[in-house]
């Protein structure tokens, strides 16, 4: 398993009965989590006393419960900086075991030792732009809602890369793809974060068992000759590590290189076992090439 644990400003504190007690900053959140089937004695201090609680509905959906938490607040992973806020379906703008790949993808652009340009997709509040620009990346930045680029555009600025070479693109990322192909623009590396269901500014309809491989295919079109590497990312139970490393190696056969897959997860301080929280597929082109 890769594990993101290098982080100072965020922790798992514990889990149980289908929910997690997280430390984000100074600030102590309780949020739903369907990995957690096991059920243990909640002895930690924070299940007493959270900053706020989402609950989720038995008819699906659910919302927050709050005591202390502000509106807005900061936390950060070394240069990095994330204005994080409580917003619908128990998020916080960022998924903090989403370290464990920037810490990969930032130590092959620094050592590439030739510019890197990174194709974003489904790039959400912009972790992951931000890791590539600050390890020296240009970075084409895509998500089909105005108001997470708008986010991962003051996230920028928090880190002191407001002016980094950034594309912010708001679209549809299946069809901002195919536009790039028509276009002739070509990628050293490509990140995708797809959701599981989600639909488009006008609508498109997104269903990730359907849509992920095709989108994989499309984007190896955009690869230059000498690919840096490829990365997706899951977090729908269908889509194991294995499933992930077979379709980067069917679509980016032609290239040079080594596919590997994995799951991701976080510590858990109380336990000191590790909570699962989904997947990665990479594919890293060969050095020699």
């Amino acid at each position: 398993m890769w594990l993101a644990d290098n982080w100072k400003d965020y922790e798992v504190l514990d889990c149980s009965g289908g929910e997690k007690l997280e430390r984000w900053g100074s600030h102590i959140l309780i949020r739903p989590d369907p990995q957690v089937i096991w059920d243990t004695p909640k002895t930690e201090p924070g299940w007493k006393k959270p900053a706020a609680h989402y609950h989720r509905s038995s008819k699906g959906g659910g919302e927050w419960e709050f005591f202390n938490l502000p509106a807005q607040w900061n936390i950060h992973y070394g240069t990095l900086t994330f204005q994080l806020k409580p917003f619908h379906f128990k998020h916080t703008g960022l998924f903090p075991e989403q370290a464990v790949n920037w810490n990969w993808f930032s130590d092959k652009i620094k050592k590439a030792g030739r510019p890197v340009k990174v194709l974003n997709l489904f790039a959400y509040t912009g972790g992951a732009t931000l890791a590539a620009a600050a390890a020296g990346a240009s970075v084409t930045h895509v998500d089909a809602s105005k108001g997470m680029v708008t986010w991962a555009k003051e996230n920028a600025v928090c880190s002191g890369l407001g002016e980094a070479p950034v594309r912010w693109i708001v679209d549809d990322c299946v069809k901002f793809t195919e536009r790039e192909i028509r276009r002739g623009n070509r990628y050293d590396a490509v990140i995708m974060d797809p959701p599981s269901y989600g639909r488009g500014p006008k609508g498109e309809i997104w269903k990730i068992e359907n849509c992920i491989f095709p989108l994989i295919r499309l984007c190896a079109e955009l690869l230059t000759e000498k690919p840096l590497f490829f990365l997706v990312n899951s977090y729908t139970t269908g889509l194991q590590p294995a499933v992930l490393a077979y379709m980067l190696g069917t679509a980016l056969k032609k290239y040079r290189g080594t596919v590997t897959a994995d799951e991701i997860g976080l510590p858990v301080k109380t336990s000191g076992l590790i909570l699962p929280c989904g997947a990665s597929g990479r594919f890293e082109g060969r050095r020699d090439q």
